[in-house]
Protein backbone atom coordinates (compact mmCIF):
# COMPACT_ATOMS: atom_id res chain seq x y z
CA UNK A 1 0.00 0.00 0.00
CA UNK A 2 2.71 2.34 0.92
CA UNK A 3 4.94 1.56 -2.13
CA UNK A 4 1.52 2.10 -4.39
CA UNK A 5 0.67 5.56 -2.78
CA UNK A 6 4.47 6.68 -2.86
CA UNK A 7 4.00 5.25 -7.03
CA UNK A 8 1.14 7.84 -7.19
CA UNK A 9 2.56 10.38 -5.44
CA UNK A 10 5.70 10.35 -7.91
CA UNK A 11 3.54 10.47 -10.76
CA UNK A 12 1.20 13.06 -9.75
CA UNK A 13 4.48 15.52 -8.47
CA UNK A 14 6.33 14.76 -12.49
CA UNK A 15 3.27 15.66 -13.96
CA UNK A 16 2.70 18.70 -12.35
CA UNK A 17 6.44 19.41 -12.79
CA UNK A 18 7.45 22.67 -14.77
CA UNK A 19 9.27 20.46 -17.03
CA UNK A 20 6.20 18.38 -17.60
CA UNK A 21 4.34 21.57 -18.15
CA UNK A 22 6.94 22.43 -21.00
CA UNK A 23 7.39 19.99 -23.71
CA UNK A 24 8.28 22.48 -26.32
CA UNK A 25 11.48 23.55 -24.62
CA UNK A 26 12.63 20.08 -22.98
CA UNK A 27 12.55 18.65 -26.94
CA UNK A 28 13.99 21.24 -28.23
CA UNK A 29 11.46 22.55 -30.64
CA UNK A 30 11.80 26.36 -29.89
CA UNK A 31 11.72 28.80 -32.41
CA UNK A 32 15.64 29.63 -32.82
CA UNK A 33 14.69 33.29 -32.33
CA UNK A 34 12.84 32.70 -28.89
CA UNK A 35 15.91 30.41 -27.94
CA UNK A 36 18.35 33.26 -28.76
CA UNK A 37 15.88 35.88 -26.79
CA UNK A 38 15.73 33.00 -23.35
CA UNK A 39 19.46 33.22 -23.50
CA UNK A 40 20.32 36.81 -24.10
CA UNK A 41 17.20 38.42 -21.74
CA UNK A 42 17.53 35.70 -18.66
CA UNK A 43 13.86 35.62 -16.59
CA UNK A 44 11.78 34.49 -19.45
CA UNK A 45 9.03 32.28 -19.31
CA UNK A 46 8.04 30.55 -22.70
CA UNK A 47 4.43 30.43 -23.65
CA UNK A 48 4.68 28.66 -26.83
CA UNK A 49 7.35 27.51 -29.03
CA UNK A 50 7.02 31.30 -30.87
CA UNK A 51 6.76 33.15 -27.75
CA UNK A 52 7.72 34.19 -24.21
CA UNK A 53 7.20 36.75 -21.87
CA UNK A 54 9.21 38.49 -18.55
CA UNK A 55 6.81 39.21 -15.85
CA UNK A 56 9.09 41.02 -13.79
CA UNK A 57 10.26 43.63 -16.81
CA UNK A 58 6.30 43.54 -18.29
CA UNK A 59 8.02 42.31 -21.82
CA UNK A 60 6.36 39.79 -24.47
CA UNK A 61 8.32 37.89 -27.37
CA UNK A 62 6.60 36.39 -30.31
CA UNK A 63 8.13 35.10 -33.59
CA UNK A 64 5.71 36.45 -36.15
CA UNK A 65 3.89 33.87 -38.73
CA UNK A 66 4.58 36.18 -41.93
CA UNK A 67 1.86 34.23 -43.91
CA UNK A 68 -0.98 35.41 -40.87
CA UNK A 69 -3.48 37.79 -40.91
CA UNK A 70 -2.85 41.15 -38.97
CA UNK A 71 -5.53 41.71 -36.52
CA UNK A 72 -6.70 45.70 -36.51
CA UNK A 73 -4.92 46.85 -34.15
CA UNK A 74 -3.15 50.70 -33.11
CA UNK A 75 -0.25 50.17 -35.23
CA UNK A 76 -0.20 47.10 -37.27
CA UNK A 77 -0.03 44.17 -34.40
CA UNK A 78 1.46 46.47 -32.32
CA UNK A 79 -1.69 46.52 -29.43
CA UNK A 80 -3.59 49.74 -28.08
CA UNK A 81 -0.78 51.29 -25.18
CA UNK A 82 2.02 49.01 -25.98
CA UNK A 83 5.33 49.91 -27.63
CA UNK A 84 7.11 47.26 -29.81
CA UNK A 85 10.43 46.57 -31.50
CA UNK A 86 11.14 44.06 -34.76
CA UNK A 87 13.77 42.08 -35.93
CA UNK A 88 13.05 43.34 -39.44
CA UNK A 89 11.87 46.47 -41.18
CA UNK A 90 8.16 47.22 -41.73
CA UNK A 91 7.11 45.41 -38.53
CA UNK A 92 8.28 41.98 -39.77
CA UNK A 93 10.27 39.37 -38.20
CA UNK A 94 10.34 38.85 -34.50
CA UNK A 95 8.38 41.28 -32.44
CA UNK A 96 9.03 42.78 -28.70
CA UNK A 97 6.69 44.40 -26.79
CA UNK A 98 6.04 46.20 -23.25
CA UNK A 99 2.46 47.90 -22.14
CA UNK A 100 4.85 50.48 -19.92
CA UNK A 101 7.50 53.68 -20.97
CA UNK A 102 10.75 53.78 -20.23
CA UNK A 103 14.10 52.65 -21.41
CA UNK A 104 13.37 48.71 -22.89
CA UNK A 105 16.20 46.51 -23.16
CA UNK A 106 15.97 44.84 -27.10
CA UNK A 107 18.62 42.43 -26.12
CA UNK A 108 16.43 39.28 -26.82
CA UNK A 109 16.64 40.71 -30.79
CA UNK A 110 19.94 39.87 -32.37
CA UNK A 111 18.96 43.48 -34.83
CA UNK A 112 16.06 45.67 -34.77
CA UNK A 113 14.40 46.72 -37.98
CA UNK A 114 11.65 48.25 -36.88
CA UNK A 115 10.17 49.84 -34.02
CA UNK A 116 6.00 50.77 -33.06
CA UNK A 117 4.69 53.02 -30.71
CA UNK A 118 0.60 52.75 -30.33
CA UNK A 119 0.60 55.16 -27.37
CA UNK A 120 1.33 58.49 -26.68
CA UNK A 121 4.29 60.65 -27.29
CA UNK A 122 7.66 59.51 -29.42
CA UNK A 123 9.29 56.35 -29.08
CA UNK A 124 12.71 56.25 -29.90
CA UNK A 125 15.45 53.21 -30.96
CA UNK A 126 18.56 53.99 -29.36
CA UNK A 127 21.97 52.64 -29.62
CA UNK A 128 23.14 53.66 -25.77
CA UNK A 129 21.41 56.85 -25.81
CA UNK A 130 21.82 58.52 -29.00
CA UNK A 131 18.62 58.73 -31.05
CA UNK A 132 19.18 55.90 -34.32
CA UNK A 133 14.89 55.91 -35.44
CA UNK A 134 11.58 57.62 -33.74
CA UNK A 135 8.29 56.68 -34.02
CA UNK A 136 5.57 59.57 -33.04
CA UNK A 137 1.65 58.03 -31.79
CA UNK A 138 0.05 55.59 -33.50
CA UNK A 139 2.99 54.86 -36.24
CA UNK A 140 5.75 52.92 -36.91
CA UNK A 141 9.47 53.35 -37.93
CA UNK A 142 12.49 51.39 -40.23
CA UNK A 143 15.62 51.60 -38.39
CA UNK A 144 18.50 52.63 -40.65
CA UNK A 145 20.17 49.29 -41.93
CA UNK A 146 23.41 50.72 -40.57
CA UNK A 147 21.94 50.90 -36.81
CA UNK A 148 20.17 48.11 -36.77
CA UNK A 149 22.92 45.63 -35.19
CA UNK A 150 23.95 48.34 -32.55
CA UNK A 151 20.12 49.37 -31.27
CA UNK A 152 20.36 48.36 -27.18
CA UNK A 153 17.28 49.97 -26.23
CA UNK A 154 13.86 51.71 -27.06
CA UNK A 155 12.65 54.57 -25.05
CA UNK A 156 9.43 56.54 -24.75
Amino acid sequence: MTRTLSALVLAVGLVASPLAAAPAHAQGVLDPALEYALAASPGGVVVSDTSAVWPEIGMRLDVLDPTSAVAARAVGDCATGAICAYSAAGQAGVKLSWSTCGSKSTAALASVGSIANARSGVLSARQGTTVRASARSNSYANVPVSYRSSITNVFC
